[in-house]
This record gives structure tokens, sequence and C-alpha cells, in this order.
């Protein structure tokens, strides 16, 4: 298989200059930089765009749902999802889009107010609601729900060497026994459109609290609600997570459930990291260990009717 090339400043200003025609009169156009040192696919442009350039086929045809996925969700949910002002290919058969920038910080930069978590309720309330079948004719992929009981046992085993480590207190992860797990497994019959992305950097907040955009739709698929409740809990914390979730409709049953599933990643990416086997931020990785442990009331429900409503 044919090397991917890698983009460098001059092949991104280019790019630009061809599609915003800045720059053809030799004042050089836009500013243009990478939005973090490891993320060499991602390039600020200017105070106004974000280009993000696919680094293989694979991901180049995520790109390209995504653009036609956007323009589906963004009828449905109260807050701005990024616009493509131009798209195509920046090496033969890697896909770009130049997006207009959503303006504001990340959830790991300012907290979410009680507004902003009203905004993520419309966020989960405005994904429940976009057809299945419209996301499906897009190409947006199934996906079954994770094992919680497998997830769980993973997790007991992490827990034991963070522990080890002095860095977590193992007996946390005893508070979900088997038999909670078994509670807590997926109803049927519940997936909707999910991001199954949602971290600190993809919710964009604005210094005020409110929820401003979600950002990088490549990942969504139809699924498993809880995801996005994991997601949230990891973005902004547990309590504000599960409020959001419970005023977009949902119940205990998938609020708790994606509290759990939240806890036990954040457990294995702990420890994934500090044996080696992942890279990433060692103090962003211990925060959101952080926030997914923050205690919510709803911990206290430990029996659920079979026939739970859902929204």
């Amino acid at each position: 298989m044919t090397q991917a090339p890698t983009p460098t400043a001059d092949t991104v200003r280019r790019l630009v200059r061809s599609l915003l025609k800045e720059g053809d009169d030799g004042t050089g156009g836009p500013e243009v930089r990478p939005v973090t040192e490891d993320r060499e696919h991602t390039w600020w442009i200017g105070g106004r765009h974000v280009l993000r350039l696919a680094p293989d086929r694979e991901a180049s045809v995520r790109r390209r749902r995504e653009l036609r996925l956007r323009d589906v969700v963004r009828p449905h949910v109260p807050v701005a999802v990024p616009t493509s002002v131009a798209h195509g290919d920046w090496a033969p058969g890697l896909a770009y889009t130049l997006d207009t920038r959503v303006p504001g910080g990340t959830a790991d930069e300012y907290d979410v107010s009680a507004v902003g978590e009203a905004d993520l309720a419309g966020l989960l309330s405005g994904l429940r609601a976009v057809p299945a079948r419209q996301a499906e004719a897009l190409g947006v992929p199934r996906v079954a729900p994770r094992s919680l009981e497998a997830l769980r046992r993973m997790a007991v085993h992490a827990a034991e060497r963070l522990a080890a480590a002095d860095e977590f207190d193992a007996a946390r992860l005893h508070q979900l026994t088997p038999s909670g797990a078994a509670q807590l497994a997926a109803q049927p019959a519940t997936a909707v459109l999910t991001h199954h992305g949602l971290t600190g950097a993809h919710v964009v907040v604005s210094a005020d609290g409110r929820v401003r955009g979600i950002l990088d739709w490549t990942a969504a698929a139809l699924g498993d609600p809880a995801e996005d409740i994991a997601g949230l809990a990891v973005a902004v914390g547990s309590p504000a997570a599960v409020r959001a979730a419970t005023l977009a409709g949902y119940g205990a049953r998938p609020c708790l459930r994606g509290l759990w599933l939240a806890r036990c990643d954040t457990v294995i990416r702990l420890t994934d990291h500090l044996e080696g086997r992942t890279t990433g931020s060692l103090p962003l990785l211990r925060t959101q260990l952080r926030r997914v442990w923050e205690p919510i009331l709803l911990e206290r429900v430990t029996d659920f009717p079979e026939d739970e409503p859902e929204p």
C-alpha cells in the first residue's frame, strides 16, 4: 500500500490559497498552524476556518459521510454543527474539508453552566429525533451495545494496577457488581443516532458556560444512547451529564449505564497510558478520571422495572 503523504505547512498553505483565493497578491494569505503538535492532519486557518485532512482512505470515507450527516443533524440540534466551505481531495484518494470555525473554547477549558446543560439535553434529544433510516441511507453504521460486564472485568484488573501505582482506589469499582452490570445491560430497540465521540475537545463552550457547538462527527453511529451519556460524563463530569440526559428524557437505566461505561473506560485508558500502550496527555486522563467519578444521587438506585419506558 502506498504511504500516505505527511502534510506540511507548505502543503496546507498552497491548498488554502487555491480555496480561499487569498495570498495570490503576494500577501502570504492567512496564518496556518496545526491545532496541536500531535495532530498533523488538523490545521487552524487564520481565525475563521479549520482544515481537516484525512490521513487514509478509511478516514476519507468517514469525512465524506460526515459532510452529508452534518446537514441532516443540523436542523435537529440547538447547538452549532460545523459548516464546510470547501471539500475535495488533498492527495489522491485522501479527502479534506475546510470548515468554518465554531467560536468558543472547549469543555476542557470552561465549565458548563445550567443553561449549557440544557443545550446538551437538546443535543441528546435532537440526535434521538434523527430518523434511523435517514442516517443509514448516508452509510452511518449500526454498532452493537458493548457488554458492561466484560468492560467491568477489564476495569477491575486495570484498577488494581492503578492502585499499585497509587493512582486510584480500586475498591471504588466494587460498587459495580456483576448483577449490577447485568441490570444495566442495554435494552432492546433503543438504538439512536449517536455522536459516539464526545470528548471535551469536541464540545465547544463559551466563557459563560453555554454549549455553542459539537465538532467531529466522523465516528457517528446508530447504537446505544448511553455511549453519548458516557462521552458527556468524560467531557463535562458525571453530574452535569446525568442532569442533561435526564432533562432529555432518559431514565435511570441509560443514565447509570452511561456513567459506568465512562468510569470503566477512563480507568482502562489511564492504565494503558501509564503502562506505555497508548499516548496522550497524562494530566487530561487524570482529569477525565476525576470527572467521571464525581458522585451523583442516582447511584443509589438499585432496581429498575423491566418495562422502564424510554423516550
